[in-house]
Parts: C-alpha cells; sequence; structure tokens
C-alpha cells in the first residue's frame, strides 16, 4: 500500500502507474472501473464487499470520501493498493476535504480505466438528484441503496422521479432470492392469483419493490401488512383455484417454507447475502434494467421510467450554501434611519 498525505491529483495518477508496473498490473485485465462514494465510517465495509464482487469482476475501485465542503483549504489523502488485500483489483482511496470534495470528478477522472464501462455506486445517502453529482453523470451505470436513506420507501420514490436507464438499486438486489423462490413456485402448476398480501416493516424498501414486481408481472395490486421483525418476512397469495400460497422466511435457519394448500410444506434456502454479493449481481449486467424499472414503476405509481431519455447531463449544485449559516440583513443606512 501506498499513502499520499496532502497531495495532488497528478501525484496519485503517477503513483498508481508505478505500483501496478512494480505489480504486473495489466490494465486489459480490468471489466470496470467501479467509482464508491462512501461516508468515512464506511470505507471498511466498502472495501470488503469491493473485494467480493471483484473476484467476479476485476476492477479499478475508487473509493471518495467527502468531508466537510465549507472548509476554506482544500485537501486531498490518497491511499493505494493493487492486488494484495483487496484481491483482483486496484483501488484507490481517496479522502478529499474543502472545496476539492465538490468537484471530485477533477481527480477521477485521469484515474478512469480506459476502454472499459464505468459505474457509480452510493454506499451512502444518495443524491436526490443523480444529476447534481458529475461522478453520477459520467457512469454508464449507477448503483443507489435507499436503505441508506432517512426514510428508505420515500427514497424509492426520489429514484422514481429521477430515474433514467441504467439506475439500479441493492434494495432490488435483496429481492433476488425472493423472486427466484416466487418464479419457482409457479413453474410446476401456473395458476391466476386473485390477492397478494406481503408482510414487512413499514420502512423496508424492498417489500414495495417486491410488490412492484409481483404487480408488474401478475396485474394484481399487493396490500401490506406489518410485522414484527425488521426485514421482509412473508409473501400471502390467495390463487383463483381457492386455494392459498404463502411462502415464509425463517430468518434464523437461513431458509423459507412454502405452504400450499393440498400440498406438503416445502423448505427453501433464502439467507441473507453479504453486501458483496448484492453489488456483484448488478455488476453482472451494464444494459438497463427494464425488471426493476417495472417493479419501481409499479410501486411508486410512476409509469413509462423505461421509456426515459439515458443521458444525464450534470446540473452544478453547491451543497455548501446550505451549510452556511444565512447572512444577516444589512444595517440601515443613516438616511434609511431618519426617513423612517
Amino acid at each position: 500500500m501506498i499513502g499520499l498525505w496532502d497531495t495532488t491529483g497528478i501525484e496519485v495518477v503517477k503513483a498508481l502507474a508505478n505500483e501496478r508496473r512494480s505489480a504486473g498490473g495489466l490494465t486489459s485485465g480490468l471489466a470496470l472501473t467501479l467509482i464508491a462514494v462512501v461516508d468515512e465510517r464506511q470505507v471498511r465495509e466498502a472495501e470488503a464487499a469491493a473485494t467480493i464482487a471483484a473476484a467476479q469482476h476485476p476492477c479499478r475501485l475508487l473509493i471518495i470520501v467527502r468531508a466537510d465542503v465549507t472548509q476554506q483549504r482544500s485537501r486531498l489523502d490518497a491511499e493505494i493498493v493493487v492486488g494484495g488485500r483487496l484481491g483482483p483489483c486496484e483501488a484507490v482511496v481517496m479522502r478529499m476535504q474543502g472545496r476539492l470534495a465538490l468537484h471530485a470528478e477533477s481527480v477521477v477522472m485521469p484515474l478512469l480505466a480506459p476502454d472499459v464501462p464505468v459505474v457509480t455506486w452510493w454506499q451512502c445517502t444518495p443524491p436526490e438528484r443523480i444529476a447534481y453529482d458529475p461522478l453520477g453523470v459520467v457512469a454508464d451505470r449507477r448503483i443507489t441503496d435507499s436503505a441508506q436513506a432517512d426514510d428508505p420507501v420515500e427514497a424509492l420514490r426520489i429514484r422514481a422521479d429521477d430515474y433514467v436507464p441504467g439506475d439500479t438499486d441493492l434494495a432490488w438486489s435483496r429481492i433476488t432470492p425472493w423472486r427466484t423462490l416466487m418464479a419457482g413456485a409457479f413453474d410446476a402448476n401456473r395458476v391466476g392469483v386473485r390477492a397478494v398480501n406481503i408482510v414487512a416493516p413499514d420502512k423496508d424498501p424492498t417489500a414495495p419493490l417486491l410488490g412492484g414486481w409481483l404487480e408488474a408481472r401478475l396485474g394484481v395490486h399487493p396490500t401490506r401488512s406489518t410485522g414484527s421483525g425488521k426485514i421482509m418476512e412473508a409473501v400471502e397469495l390467495e390463487l383463483e383455484d381457492d386455494t392459498t400460497m404463502r411462502l415464509v422466511r425463517d430468518l434464523n435457519a437461513g431458509v423459507a417454507t412454502l405452504q400450499r394448500t393440498g400440498q406438503a410444506d416445502r423448505i427453501l434456502p433464502l439467507s441473507r447475502r453479504p453486501l458483496g454479493e448484492e453489488l456483484a449481481e448488478e455488476l453482472r449486467r451494464l444494459d438497463p434494467d427494464q425488471p426493476y424499472a417495472a417493479a419501481l414503476a409499479a410501486a411508486t405509481g410512476k409509469h413509462h421510467l423505461d421509456e426515459r431519455l439515458a443521458p444525464r447531463v450534470h446540473i452544478w449544485k453547491d451543497p455548501a450554501l446550505a451549510e452556511r449559516p444565512e447572512a444577516a440583513p444589512p444595517a440601515p443606512s443613516l438616511q434609511e434611519t431618519l426617513s423612517s
């Protein structure tokens, strides 16, 4: 590992090139550039997730940690790791302070691996509009995580308002095992569905997405019931042949029980996956995810999401202005005081 403190973007580019030559790295072996925007407390979590994902998708990992943007003096600290503890990836962790944090793209752009796609991943509260962040505009695919927001369900609505093809959410990846089991349950006996109920906490973003996916596929608007746990617990379906089907999760055992009228219960695997496996799933495809768009549209009532234009144009917004106290109004002049 190479550490550069209070450095410049040019020095980071040179140090990465030297480290790659020393480690024998080959740019042609990289599948993509992954830009991770994280909070300081989540740097190690992001590194661990990227290590798992890089085992399937060798990448250049650029981790951006933005500090206080209101500081007068800009500062850049960087750590460079090629191979080693992060597996088959080249990693640069950059901590930016001051106004530099608002122009992270000026440091990131020269570090992008040539001729490979760019993916930006926010492992923090995502921006209200991705176009506010040039790191999102430059990306071919953009990964957010609604669970990081203070109100995850409201965050889904924000993502729908801002959606363009190429956007996705890790909350969508988390319901892949549920979708797999639900689709498999209909393989042997395809019966129409009258009603769907999802048992989950009120602020679990996976429940609206699963409900949106079922609505898009089955044409039935699901209802919701509040569960006793912290994550989604069950999906209940009323079928047109007057039978019922329930998929109930046992979190402690990492399995789910498929219950259907007139049939023996079936135990199926349904364990929680680590963050790195969820990230790796999203890195497998770089084209627009139409099933996600349909599920998000049904979940939020925002239709025709997949018909929106894909290119984004950067919209400048200075978040530092919101951090500064409102300026006090100017004192009245002597003439204004006498005239009043």
